[in-house]
């Protein structure tokens, strides 16, 4: 919080767990001539401060990729307690985006910068037939996908590594290098998980895992195959990129200190 001086008034930082369908809207980030969560959200925002409001998230995501457990932040100098700022802005919000929780934090907090890490899971619709109801949660492969094989192949992707060939080619992260600490597939009935937990990601990192794990899950592939893509470093020969509909940001990790909220079920 930043100290009231010469009848200014005081600042004060405000963190929100938000969660969102992504299927429709152009992603998160603010875009010209285009419907974002960022866009609307901010728009909710100002409504209950009663002046502009600007905010900081903890991942952006593409369009079509959905949110759970998203973290933003934002300054006020707005007098409103969680509760005002969480049924304040879901009025003006349309029903594809939801306040799940707001919180007062000091002004070290930044819902980017001061995660410690992320996760996502990309869900597998895994059966003959399409469906209705899951066209956009989830993606449909028709072809039987083998959980055991793709787990296997996902331990080659577990540590630290240089993850070139995962990444977009426009990606424009200075570092290609990152951490997964954990990367787990899981068959539940005629669906398929595939849950990922690193210090951060880059550009369209999890639908390429994603895309690789399902080729091998559909035997086109051997399963060392994601090893061998990894040593590439080279994306032009990093398999298929999955579709977003499937992919969730479904936590975020924080210093115990902050004594945030813990994520959402899912």
């Amino acid at each position: 919080m930043t100290g009231e001086t010469a009848g200014e008034p005081v600042r004060q930082r405000v963190a929100l767990g938000v969660e969102y369908d992504g299927a429709s809207f152009h992603g998160w980030q603010v875009q010209d001539h285009a419907d974002t969560v960022q866009e609307r959200l901010e728009r909710a925002l100002a409504q209950v401060a009663d002046h502009p409001v600007r905010v900081h998230c903890a991942g952006r995501t593409d369009t079509g990729v959905h949110g759970t457990g998203q973290v933003v932040h934002f300054d006020t100098t707005a007098r409103r307690t969680p509760r005002n700022w969480v049924l304040g802005c879901n009025v003006n919000l349309p029903p594809q985006i939801n306040i799940a929780w707001a919180q007062q934090v000091p002004d070290s907090f930044h819902a980017r910068f001061s995660a410690l890490s992320r996760s996502y899971r990309y869900l597998i619709l895994n059966r003959p037939t399409r469906s209705a109801i899951w066209r956009d949660r989830a993606v449909w492969v028709h072809r039987p996908l083998d959980a055991e094989r793709m787990q296997a192949a996902a331990g080659y992707l577990l540590g630290t590594h240089d993850f070139s060939s995962y990444r977009a080619l426009g990606c424009q992260a200075k570092s290609p290098v990152r951490t997964i600490h954990s990367l787990t597939v899981r068959r539940e009935g005629e669906r398929i998980r595939i849950d990922v937990t690193a210090d951060g990601f880059l550009h369209h990192m999890v639908r390429n895992i994603a895309g690789v794990l399902i080729t091998i899950g559909q035997g086109e592939r051997p399963v060392e195959w994601s090893r061998q893509v990894l040593e590439y470093r080279d994306r032009t020969l990093g398999g298929v990129t999955a579709p977003p509909q499937g992919l969730y940001l479904v936590g975020v990790d924080y210093p115990a200190g902050y004594q945030l909220p813990p994520d959402p079920p899912f």
